[in-house]
């Protein structure tokens, strides 16, 4: 229940997390609870007690003309939570703006907010970002759940092949230079950065980030959020950070050429770099960088490691299944195996196999958190003389093919193969599957 002292307090609200098994069940447990009877507060604790419980990521309010839906997203796909009425939609909205500290008189324009859940169980917080905008039927809101229980932050345990786990272990011990993770929104980029500074966090260097926002608070370095009103920017952080004599230095995002041009200099001048990109490919970091006018002769030597990353749901050990293989299709995958570099463990020929997902009490769907699937581009000479050439993303891949390299969709092979996801997982996060 919600606790006297905390239920009025703007900006914190606590929480006792239920056990519920499955977003059918939460949305059960809202029908019965009757507004009447229930006061808004505890309407609202339901629904992120809920959340919290399923390991959710997001809370979707989408009013619609009779009803308003609530979805939650769970291992990165929408479930259906609910439906509230839209009288008491105005109540949770009212509520939400006020413990998200959003102005409660303004209804046509976007708006952002924050506050934190406090659990009841263990006192810890979770941080929940607020995002409003306006729709047909009324104000949309999603919420954004920022919990630590949900988050791995060892880097052995995201998803790395072994292979992998050496090349980013090899360049973490590195003096200086830049390791980048590029991927689309909510690829796990952050996550991952976030993994490889706890690897090298210790008491004896200086450890200095600036985020927008800071998703995750981690103990024993210095965290910093962009405030663009007050002049607070990727740029002038970055800046106003190498005043500060850090060893390592984590850029939330390079954005603009000012930006990659102080984090590329950063890199040169004895720092550990790291950041993210919004490209496809860990090749396409190269073409991007140049995009953003840091020169062909910089990157080379500024650039570690470019890590591109997806998230694939995990199949539920429990009641995953064997799936029967046609000879043909065998076959392929032979052939798909013995193409792999040397170097990666791969599976066994004699018990080649995959699953499928079937759904039990202890998951959703059949499938049971995300891991991660890679791609890793070292920068070494070969690549040096290509971003020299100003060779194009497509150049690149091709040279990269030619030396055998395992790019995002083979690793999701990889781990169908070894039975942690299934194929139609890695089709649906890297397009068709190209067995080549």
């Amino acid at each position: 229940m919600v606790s006297n002292s905390r239920k009025d307090r703007t900006g914190e609200v606590e929480v006792s997390i239920a056990s519920i098994s499955s977003p059918q069940e939460l949305s059960e447990e809202l029908s019965e609870l009757s507004f009447s009877k229930a006061s808004t507060t505890a309407f609202l604790e339901k629904i992120l007690s809920g959340a919290l419980s399923l390991k959710a990521s997001d809370i979707h309010f989408e009013p619609g003309k009779e009803k308003v839906a609530v979805r939650i997203r769970v291992d990165g796909v929408l479930r259906e939570g609910g439906s509230l009425t839209t009288e008491e939609y105005r109540f949770i909205i009212s509520r939400i703006k006020l413990i998200g500290g959003i102005k409660l008189n303004i209804r046509e324009t976007a708006q952002d907010g924050r506050f934190t859940i406090i659990s009841s169980e263990d006192q810890r917080n979770i941080e929940v970002r607020v995002s409003l905008n306006p729709s047909e039927y009324g104000e949309t809101i999603v919420l954004r759940l920022l919990d630590p229980e949900t988050v791995i932050l060892d880097v052995e345990s995201i998803g790395l092949r072994e292979d992998d786990l050496e090349k980013i272990n090899k360049n973490l011990k590195k003096p200086n230079g830049m390791i980048l993770v590029t991927g689309p929104t909510g690829s796990g980029k952050t996550t991952t950065l976030y993994s490889f500074i706890k690897k090298i966090s210790t008491s004896e260097i200086k450890v200095i980030t600036i985020e927008d926002p800071i998703e995750y608070h981690i103990k024993g370095i210095q965290q910093t959020q962009v405030d663009e009103s007050a002049g607070y920017d990727f740029k002038n952080g970055l800046q106003s950070i190498l005043r500060q004599d850090p060893d390592v230095i984590l850029v939330g995002e390079i954005r603009d050429a000012e930006t990659a041009d102080i984090a590329m200099q950063a890199a040169l001048t004895g720092h550990i770099v790291f950041s993210t990109l919004h490209t496809n490919t860990a090749a396409g970091a190269i073409p991007r960088l140049m995009d953003l006018e840091v020169k062909p002769q910089i990157i080379g030597p500024a650039v570690n490691i470019v890590v591109a990353e997806r998230l694939v749901r995990r199949l539920c050990p429990k009641c995953k299944k064997k799936v029967d293989i046609s000879e043909d299709f065998r076959k392929k995958i032979e052939l798909f195996i013995n193409s792999l570099p040397e170097n990666i463990s791969k599976p066994d020929f004699s018990d080649i196999s995959l699953y499928e997902p079937v759904g039990c009490p202890s998951c959703i769907g059949g499938y049971k958190g995300r891991t991660g699937i890679f791609e890793i581009l070292e920068v070494n000479k070969d690549i040096e003389i290509m971003v020299h050439k100003e060779s194009s993303e497509a150049e690149i891949i091709d040279f990269l093919t030619g030396k055998g390299f395992v790019n995002i969709q083979k690793d999701g092979i990889v781990k169908a193969l070894k039975g942690v996801t299934d194929l139609k997982e890695i089709e649906k996060v890297t397009g068709p599957i190209e067995w080549r």
